[in-house]
């Protein structure tokens, strides 16, 4: 059986989130929405331009490449797609799909170009009645790789006119309904209202439709309670890291039950030793931690928990729990990102602390064109000592050019993690 699909669905007017197609009431912030869809379960996201002008146009697609700048979930995107070149503005966004609609007389014969420049696996279609299925009927296969079906009152005259599987809009919450659909072969998945509600949670859907038997993307544990080796309290310790960064959050403990709720809301649930009592982060916070991954140690009596922060981890407020020093041996740091961070970090402070005297400070002073002079001058530098037999010289010329770049970033305002965000999309 394949996988189904929990989709949420996003409106765009003017580069913000709103409500619906035709109410254009700006809801959350875009991107903390976006993100929180990326952590709760979320399987994909179908993105509406709403726009009415190039200008808005614009502006959409350069929200909806941040957006995919920083989640890490499916991205559909569609609406104001006219022309082939929109086409490939939204798959070179980031989006892994892009959406036709069917009430459009062009989307025919421009779905079936984009469909064999891009692939049909990245063309999709939206639908509110039959009429486009059935007079398209020899050609949709060929072109589509989804139906996205926006009024659920049509799919069973659209059962007989295509095997194209749909992933169904819902008009309002009707938990027998949703099983009885997601149970039916050529049905994908589900969209509607109320997945886009941040207060539903997703993974308790996904769980509870797992348990009806329905394929879903959520946590099937490899290794279970019984296999951990307890503490002499009956509990194991829990590491807490960064998904992102590495970066240690929290130590914590968990009992069997903390350690199944966990796995079945996808949100970090702890035994409170002091409190004699359960808890999941952030619950009076809004410091949730987001499942990412469990392991095990060796011995089987650890558990490394990589999670999605929302926040602080600290109940004091600080970002980590380990922030006290107690002894600190100077060393020169060698992890390479962080290497590039921290002579980031100085360019930056050069920048705006500025040194007399300080030869960063003078080319941020000479302005933009003096800057893309040496990066250009440090670019000729790396060919020509590739040329040289001796391999030594090259690592120097790298480093200059590298220097030279974060030099461009800081004044474009540009940072490495946006840089490393762009190269996991390729």
């Amino acid at each position: 059986m394949e996988q189904k699909n929990i989709v949420a669905t996003l409106y765009l007017k003017e580069g913000k989130a709103v409500r619906s197609m035709t109410d254009f009431t700006p809801v959350d912030d875009v991107y903390q929405l976006c993100q929180l869809y990326n952590d709760s379960g979320i399987d994909k996201i179908i993105i509406f331009d709403l726009s009415t002008s190039d200008d808005e146009h614009e502006k959409n697609i350069n929200t909806i490449k941040n957006i995919n700048r920083n989640i890490e979930i499916k991205v559909g995107a569609g609406g104001n797609t006219n022309r082939l070149e929109d086409v490939k503005k939204l798959l070179y966004a980031g989006c892994l799909q892009v959406i036709f609609n069917a009430s459009k007389p062009s989307s025919v014969g421009l779905a079936k170009e984009a469909s064999e420049r891009f692939g049909k696996d990245r063309i999709l279609v939206s639908v509110n009645n039959v009429d486009f299925i059935f007079k398209n009927q020899q050609s949709i296969e060929d072109t589509f790789h989804e139906v996205l079906v926006l009024n659920a009152d049509i799919l069973d005259a659209l059962e007989n006119l295509t095997n194209v599987p749909y992933v169904v809009n819902l008009s309002e919450y009707n938990y027998e309904e949703i099983v009885r659909l997601l149970k039916r072969e050529k049905i994908r998945g589900i969209a509607g209202t109320f997945i886009n509600n941040s207060t539903t949670d997703i993974m308790k859907l996904k769980s509870s439709l797992s348990g009806e038997g329905i394929k879903m993307d959520n946590f099937a544990p490899d290794l279970h309670w019984s296999d951990l080796k307890l503490n002499s309290d009956g509990m194991v310790p829990v590491i807490v890291q960064d998904y992102r960064t590495d970066e240690v959050l929290m130590l914590a403990y968990m009992n069997e039950e903390a350690f199944n709720t966990t796995i079945h809301i996808g949100k970090m649930t702890y035994y409170s030793r002091s409190r004699q009592e359960l808890w999941t982060k952030g619950l009076t916070s809004g410091h949730i931690q987001y499942v990412k991954s469990l392991t095990a140690d060796c011995d089987f009596d650890t558990i490394l928990a990589k999670v999605s922060q929302v926040g602080a981890a600290c109940h004091t407020g600080n970002r980590s729990c380990f922030f006290n020093n107690i002894v600190r041996k100077e060393y020169v740091e060698k992890n390479p990102l962080k290497v590039l961070e921290c002579v980031y970090d100085v360019i930056k402070e050069r920048r705006e602390n500025p040194k007399e005297g300080s030869y960063t400070k003078e080319l941020f002073d000479k302005g933009i064109d003096s800057i893309l002079k040496k990066v250009g001058e440090e670019a000729t530098e790396i060919i020509i000592a590739a040329k040289n037999p001796v391999s030594e010289e090259i690592k120097y010329e790298i480093s200059d050019f590298l220097y030279h770049c974060m030099i461009l970033m800081v004044e474009k305002g540009v940072t490495w993690e946006e840089i490393a965000n762009e190269l996991a999309q390729r």
